[in-house]
C-alpha cells in the first residue's frame, strides 16, 4: 500500500531534480551573487548588500532597456496574440479552405530560419543604400521616409521588433489554428441558425473556446519579449549608441564587456522579477483553468 503510494512521486522525482539543479538552484545561486561585487578575472568577492540593487535603480540605461522590452511587449501582444488570432481565424474560415495549406506554410516558414540568417537577410532588406525597404518607398514616391533603419536611433528598435513579428507571427498562429480546429463544428452551425455572421461568430464562439490557449500564446510571447536577446545583439547589440538596448543585451554587457558580474545578476533578478510579475497579471486577467 505504502509503496503504490509513493509510485507517483516516482515519476515526478527526476524531472524535479533536473529543475532543482538546473534552474532553481542557479536562481539562489544568481541572488546570492547579487549582493557582491566581483569580476570573473579576480577571486576578491566584495559584500555590498543590497547596493547593486540601490545602483539599478538610479540606472537611466536600465530604464531606457526596460522601455524597449515594453516596448517589444506592446507590439508583440497586438500583433502575435491578437492579430495571430484574427489571422488564425481567417485561415480556417471555409472561403480560404482550399488555399490554406500554402498560407499556413508560408506563415510559419520564418519560424524555421535561424537567427543568425534572419539578420543577414535584414541587413539587407533595412540596408541604406541598396535596401529593398528604402528601394520600395523611393519606388511609390516616399523618398523622404528613407533612412538608414538600424544606425538612425529612432528607427532601430522598431526595426529589430518587426523582425520579432515577422518571426513570430507563424508561431503563434499555428497554436491558434490548432485550437481552432478542436472547436465543434455544431457550435457554428447553430451559430448560423440563429442568424451568426463571421465576426458575431469570432466573438461569440471563438474567443471563448480559445481563451486556454490565448493565455498560453500571451504568456509565451511576453516571456520571448522580456528575455529578447539574439535579434538585437545580431543586428544593431543595443546600438546606435544604446538606443536599441533591451535588458538581455544589457545583461550581456554588463557581465562580459564591463565584467561586473555582481551588478548582471541584479539586472537578471530584476528580469525574473518582471516576467513573473507579467505572468501573474495575466493569470488573474485570464483566469483559466477553473470551472465555471
Amino acid at each position: 500500500m505504502t509503496h503504490r503510494r509513493l509510485t507517483p512521486y516516482f515519476y515526478v522525482a527526476p524531472s524535479l531534480l533536473v529543475m532543482i539543479l538546473f534552474i532553481y538552484y542557479p536562481v539562489v545561486q544568481n541572488l546570492q551573487s547579487s549582493l557582491f561585487d566581483w569580476s570573473p578575472f579576480s577571486s576578491d568577492r566584495r559584500f555590498i548588500g543590497l547596493g547593486n540593487y540601490t545602483r539599478l535603480l538610479q540606472d537611466s540605461l536600465f530604464y531606457s532597456a526596460l522601455k524597449n522590452n515594453l516596448l517589444h511587449v506592446l507590439v508583440s501582444v497586438l500583433l502575435q496574440v491578437l492579430g495571430a488570432l484574427v489571422l488564425a481565424a481567417v485561415l480556417e474560415d471555409r472561403l480560404l479552405r482550399a488555399v490554406a495549406p500554402l498560407l499556413r506554410t508560408v506563415y510559419f516558414l520564418p519560424v524555421l530560419i535561424s537567427v543568425s540568417i534572419i539578420g543577414l537577410l535584414f541587413g539587407f532588406i533595412y540596408h541604406p543604400e541598396i535596401g529593398l525597404l528604402n528601394g520600395f518607398l523611393r519606388s511609390i514616391g516616399l523618398e523622404e521616409w528613407t533612412t538608414g533603419w538600424l544606425g538612425n536611433s529612432k528607427t532601430a528598435m522598431l526595426a529589430v521588433i518587426s523582425i520579432g513579428q515577422w518571426q513570430g507571427l507563424g508561431y503563434t498562429t499555428m497554436l491558434y489554428i490548432v485550437a481552432i480546429q478542436k472547436i465543434p463544428q455544431e457550435l457554428y452551425e447553430a451559430g448560423r441558425i440563429d442568424g451568426c455572421g463571421r465576426i458575431q461568430s469570432f466573438f461569440h464562439i471563438t474567443l471563448p473556446q480559445v481563451k486556454e490557449i490565448m493565455f498560453v500564446v500571451t504568456v509565451y510571447t511576453l516571456s520571448q519579449s522580456i528575455l529578447v536577446f539574439s535579434d538585437v545583439f545580431v543586428l544593431t547589440k543595443g546600438g546606435p549608441g544604446d538606443a536599441s538596448q533591451v535588458l538581455s543585451t544589457y545583461l550581456y554587457r554588463k557581465a562580459f564587456v564591463d565584467n561586473e558580474m555582481g551588478y548582471a545578476s541584479t539586472v537578471a533578478n530584476m528580469i525574473l522579477i518582471i516576467t513573473f510579475m507579467l505572468y501573474l497579471v495575466q493569470s488573474k486577467l485570464f483566469n483559466t483553468g477553473r470551472e465555471r
